[in-house]
């Protein structure tokens, strides 16, 4: 088979020419030409080809529309809407809802498809056409017949109910912060900005933790510390625009990780994984629902601390770094390499979600032997040519997240660390409580 590594080695040497909007209706290679039946033994595996293919659509799908934070939530109701739709047929593990009643017999494949074109063309349906045709060309790999003609009424059900779920859980209207002080430490708006945004996204409805603050970062580091000093002067030294003490492949992270959006850095890294294995379809679907719930989940915990600590950026912070009565920091001009982002600082959401990512991924796949390429189509080098970064560890990953926020001159180092760590507990929270198998085995 041509694997989804293998399509992305293949897209690599035309990123650079590539679109957006053709982003979307680009096709995954499945990894089997023909879903198969459904089997009917119970320990029997059902090709997970569909949700991988239909991940992918998804990752395209949401690719162009809005900010990571939004990107996650819509994810995560797809990946949920297919799991509920697969897991309510084989019964593997506990629902997520409990609303489907499915009949054993009815094809998951079919169920899957339904279920992630219901919930897309639901909140994007200016891709209804493209999305229509991706979902006939898929449903005409199964034969008809009452399986088929269930599974489709299943994921029908299964993407109403998450899309259902999902209303007025606080994602909208939204909510801005303007600050009300300028004294050292608090956030101010920076270079681009007219207030703070993401205001409500602390009061959203997290997916899988009980509120968003049960994970709520400590402190961050005080100006007497040496943790403040030490990252301070790490990030005058490297985050600038023109510094010459960047190496080049921090530069080329920084661009990266600042360019792919979460969703798309993380399912894409799960597709790459799971398209060497064979597991069962409801298996991958769980993997997937969980990884994105934690993704999500951590970034409401992240603006949750974020807007309760309200820290400055560090094109605020530099500039006053006499104000900060610490010694062995000292204030300059500063233009970080990367555009600062509209909300405070601490913790950096981006290690947060990507901690969280990790850590659900590890879980379930293991933190080494991976053949995981990174890229984005709007991630460039210096030449223009597209930047890919390739890893077999996922923890040298999130290590090149850190970096990059960091070399790109938008967070702290103790950012970094604070979002790992809070990441780290959403996600072991969302494996070890969400989605296990039925009957408490």
């Amino acid at each position: 088979m041509t694997t989804i590594f293998r399509k992305i080695k293949g897209l690599i040497c035309v990123l650079a020419a590539i679109s957006i909007a053709m982003l979307t209706i680009i096709p995954v290679q499945a990894k089997l030409a023909t879903p198969r039946a459904r089997a009917k033994t119970a320990d029997a595996i059902v090709s997970d080809a569909v949700v991988l293919e239909w991940n992918e659509i998804a990752i395209k799908a949401i690719l162009p529309n809005g900010p990571p934070f939004t990107a996650a939530r819509f994810m995560t109701i797809v990946q949920l809407a297919v799991y509920e739709a697969v897991n309510s047929i084989s019964g593997k593990y506990e629902p997520y809802l409990g609303t489907i009643n499915a009949p054993a017999d009815a094809s998951q494949e079919a169920a899957a498809i339904t279920a992630a074109h219901n919930v897309l063309v639901s909140y994007f349906p200016g891709q209804a056409v493209a999305l229509g045709l991706r979902r006939d060309a898929s449903l005409a790999a199964i034969s008809d017949g009452p399986a088929k003609t269930d599974g489709i009424a299943v994921g029908t059900a299964a993407a109403a109910a998450m899309v259902a779920n999902r209303t007025n859980d606080g994602s909208a209207p939204p909510l801005f912060h303007i600050p009300t002080n300028s004294d050292p430490y608090e956030w101010q708006i920076t270079p681009g900005c007219t207030s703070g945004v993401f205001r409500h996204w602390p009061n959203v409805r997290p997916f899988g933790i009980v509120s968003s603050s049960q994970f709520r970062s400590e402190p961050p580091p005080t100006f007497d510390s040496g943790v403040y000093a030490r990252d301070y002067n790490e990030l005058q030294q490297v985050g600038d625009i023109n510094s010459p003490n960047r190496p080049q492949d921090r530069t080329n992270v920084a661009k990266l990780y600042a360019a792919g959006p979460g969703h798309w850095t993380w399912n894409y890294a799960l597709l790459q994984i799971a398209s060497t294995r064979n597991d069962d379809i409801t298996d991958t679907a769980r993997t997937m629902a969980l990884m994105n719930m934690a993704i999500n989940d951590a970034y409401i915990s992240g603006f949750e601390s974020k807007y309760f600590y309200n820290t400055w950026r560090p094109v605020t912070a530099i500039p006053r770094g006499a104000e900060d009565g610490n010694k062995k920091t000292a204030a300059g001009p500063f233009s970080p390499l990367i555009g600062t982002p509209c909300f405070p600082g601490y913790p950096s959401n981006h290690g947060t979600g990507s901690a969280a990512a990790r850590t659900v991924l590890e879980r379930a796949y293991g933190r080494f032997g991976h053949s995981i390429s990174v890229f984005h189509p709007n991630a460039v080098d210096a030449n223009g040519l597209p930047i890919v970064v390739n890893y077999t560890d996922l923890r040298v990953m999130t290590d090149d997240i850190a970096d990059a926020r960091v070399y790109g001159g938008i967070h702290f180092r103790f950012d970094q660390v604070a979002g790992e760590k809070q990441g780290e507990g959403v996600g072991k929270y969302i494996y070890n409580n969400s989605l296990q198998k039925s009957g408490g085995e």
